[in-house]
């Protein structure tokens, strides 16, 4: 039986950031991604040219500094069950 893991509240994450800036672009996953080990619940809210991120070509292309490509980064936010809004 899978372990229940209480959570400790909801953080929303606001994004605009495009692929123009691939390092600042990510931080929102990355964070959500944190965020959800530590044991929050967690949405992403994207608008502007973060939007374009969620778009397979971009997200592949996208790869920020000491970090891996977003596109792994972002399988990893899904596979964790993250809400994202576009």
């Amino acid at each position: 039986m899978a372990k229940q893991r209480s959570r400790r509240g909801t953080i929303l994450i606001k994004s605009a950031w495009g692929s123009d800036d691939p390092t600042k672009a990510s931080f929102a996953f990355l964070h959500a991604n944190a965020f959800d080990a530590a044991g929050w619940e967690v949405q992403i809210f994207l608008l502007g040219e973060g939007v374009s991120l969620m778009r397979d070509p971009v997200a592949s292309a996208v790869v920020p500094v000491g970090w891996p490509p977003l596109a792994e980064i972002l399988r990893d936010t899904v596979s964790r069950g993250v809400r994202i809004h576009v």
